[in-house]
């Protein structure tokens, strides 16, 4: 029997998750029949790797730089994360170096619970885009650590399309002088998702920028929590989340900028929305700002609201078939939040995932 020790939702910081079904899904095992991958990749023409139940598939993977082994990535004191340390895949860069395409890194499961890390370090001034994918059923548990060097971008776009079970994701990343961190997330399957990412803009001059768009409908569950700390002066952070929930579903957000009392010239923005698509589900929108500098410029808004009825009656006017229309108004709310995503090829597939759930939500 695996003992697993799961906060409660009595805790704040958890109380929009339901993490119940995980003691069950500890206990099963995988089918180990993953089928056919290859339809999860982009096609980007870069390193690609698979992994199935948590595992390596060397056989059908062009791994590039990224190496697969110990992983040196800690998640602290994060219930979730820190089940996932010890092995995964890491891509080092070097000062100045960037891997000519997107890595892209598909994970499918097969039902039971697999765990894995991953390490992205860069260099000064390196560049890489990262899109990862997620499928199949079960507990899949994620922990990635990020560290940015002086000048160093880096891209992170993660699909989350399980069809059932539980996806939980932890990121941790420090970013030094003038680098760059955009990462960006899709809900867009069926499996519920708890997504933590905590950034550290320790550098001067830094840029982050994180959101998405979770989608939920009948019974699911999306919650993610997102804390951006500016260390040091001059550093801008932006958040963009859309959350999309039908039936009975609750799709949640929890984003914090905090700013030290040295990180002086801050420039922060946060835009958190949410869309019912009927009143039966629930949206939770938690914008918070800690500052202790005094020449900073923060802003936070958070808006929950239904389709316009008027917009619905206008397309309906000019031949729009209803759930049509109820698709293009809710695409429309959720584009500004794909629209970020700075690889065409990214951003075209996840925008093809989200039309293919607004069909079945529609």
């Amino acid at each position: 029997m695996t003992l697993l020790t799961l906060p409660s939702t009595r805790e704040e910081a958890w109380r929009w998750s339901d993490l119940a079904a995980l003691p069950a899904l500890a206990e099963t095992q995988p089918s180990g029949s993953a089928g056919d991958a290859s339809g999860f990749f982009l096609g980007c023409g870069g390193p690609r790797l698979l992994f199935v139940d948590g595992v390596y598939q060397a056989d059908s993977s062009s791994p590039g730089p990224v190496t697969v082994g110990a992983i040196d990535a800690s998640a602290g004191d994060h219930p979730l994360g820190r089940l996932a340390e010890g092995k995964g895949w890491r891509l080092a860069l070097g000062r100045d170096h960037a891997p000519g395409a997107p890595v892209e890194i598909v994970h499918l499961s097969t039902g039971g619970t697999n765990h894995l890390a991953a390490r992205i370090d860069m260099d000064d001034d390196a560049q890489a885009s990262i899109i990862e994918t997620y499928a199949g059923e079960g507990w899949v548990n994620r922990l990635t650590a990020i560290r940015l060097g002086r000048s160093a971008r880096a891209m992170r776009a993660v699909r989350l399309l399980g069809g059932s079970g539980f996806q939980s994701m932890t990121e941790r990343a420090e970013l030094a002088e003038g680098a760059s961190l955009y990462t960006s997330f899709l809900g867009a399957g069926g499996a519920d998702s708890r997504i933590d990412v905590r950034s550290e803009l320790a550098g001067e001059g830094a840029f982050a920028e994180i959101g998405g768009a979770l989608l939920a409908r009948g019974k699911q569950r999306h919650d993610a929590n997102v804390v951006l700390r500016h260390a040091s002066p001059e550093g801008m952070s932006r958040q963009t989340w859309r959350m999309v929930a039908a039936d009975q579903a609750t799709a949640s957000v929890a984003a914090r900028v905090e700013v030290a009392r040295q990180a002086q010239k801050t420039d922060a923005e946060q835009s958190l929305k949410g869309l019912l698509m009927e009143r039966t589900a629930t949206i939770n929108l938690k914008p918070e700002l800690e500052i202790f500098a005094d020449d900073v410029k923060c802003a936070h808004g958070a808006t929950v609201g239904e389709l316009s009825r008027d917009a619905l009656f206008y397309l309906s006017a000019r031949g729009v078939p209803p759930l049509d229309a109820r698709a293009l108004l809710t695409r429309a709310f959720i584009a500004d939040a794909l629209d970020r995503i700075g690889e065409e090829q990214a951003r075209e597939a996840f925008k093809g995932d989200a039309d293919e759930w607004l069909g079945g939500a529609a």
